[in-house]
């Protein structure tokens, strides 16, 4: 009931040049993937740019991903997060038929819940129509906005939403991480959603993690979670500051449309992102990738390039 106690990639949505979806590429993103050792996907989040699909896009995406992942190591879980409650629930149910591991779901961001009786209403109502898949509350409050005491979510929720198995935490606020990891008798499963602060999580006892960089990083972040598992933290330290680094210059020319920048030059080519994210010209690029090689990190990810 555990599925996320891993490194788990938020995927990004594959798009051709004019922004139309390209679900071709879906295999050779889950083969990038196993190559480097990741082998759970959390796709159709805001890595995924959900916000920027429609419905029929967002039902596309997990079918073909459902589809690759069949007979493969591979693992879906999908975002089923919506303004709309009856969206979510049919994002999650067409999750549950297309083999997806669990459901995730952020809390409706536009009119939002204003308090934790009505977000346990909200993910009551999602989680019901799949009552034998795991589901994940979303907690993301810098994005959605909803700022609700998650350790008194997990403490209320149980009782209404029975398949409710955890948090996907992405949230820097550790002191509230360490009172829902003592919830329930320790029984949650919290993967933690910041990459760049991954050491820190793991030290007040995270035991996976969510996150975008396990795209393009997932070696240097294997070896950091390899390093902390034998108390070599001085190994650990260096990883989890290489993962700032990369983050630190992605960010200055805007994260998304960065990191698509660099799984082109690693032979994923998914595309450009959406608007309103705005891409990256053809000097952007060139100067982003010259900063990367000269920090080393293509020698960190130990990916070959095609």
């Amino acid at each position: 009931m555990h599925p996320l106690e891993t490194l788990v990639a938020a995927t990004h949505t594959p798009f051709d040049d004019q922004g139309a979806l390209r679900l071709s590429l879906v295999e050779r993103q889950a083969e990038h993937l196993l190559s480097t050792g990741i082998d759970t996907v959390f796709i159709g989040g805001t890595t995924g740019e959900f916000s920027s699909l429609s419905t029929d896009e967002r039902l596309a995406l997990s079918t073909r991903w459902g589809e690759v992942a069949t007979g493969t190591p591979m693992r879906v879980v999908v975002h089923v997060g919506s303004t709309r409650v009856e969206e979510a629930q049919a994002l999650a149910r067409h999750a549950a038929s297309h083999g997806a591991v669990a459901v995730s779901a952020l809390a409706p961001f536009y009119v939002k819940p204003r308090s934790v009786e009505d977000l346990i209403t909200v993910c009551s109502e999602i989680a019901s129509v799949v009552p034998d898949l795991p589901f994940y509350f979303y907690d993301i409050p810098a994005l959605t906005g909803v700022h609700l005491p998650m350790p008194e979510f997990l403490s209320r929720a149980r009782e209404r939403v029975p398949n409710l198995v955890g948090l996907k935490f992405t949230n820097p606020d550790l002191i509230a991480y360490q009172s829902c990891q003592r919830a329930g008798g320790g029984s949650w499963d919290l993967p933690w959603g910041i990459d760049e602060c991954l050491l820190a999580a793991l030290a007040v006892g995270a035991r996976g993690a969510v996150g975008s960089g396990y795209n393009f990083a997932g070696p240097p972040y294997r070896r950091l979670l390899a390093a902390f598992q034998r108390g070599d933290l001085a190994v650990a330290r260096e990883e989890q500051y290489r993962g700032v680094q990369v983050v630190e210059t992605l960010a200055r020319r805007g994260y998304l449309a960065s990191a698509k920048a660099v799984m082109r030059r690693l032979g994923v080519d998914i595309g450009p992102v959406r608007a309103p994210l705005a891409r990256l010209d053809s000097e952007q690029e060139a100067a982003l990738i010259s900063e990367l090689d000269q920090m080393g990190f293509w020698d960190w990810v130990a990916v070959e390039l095609r």
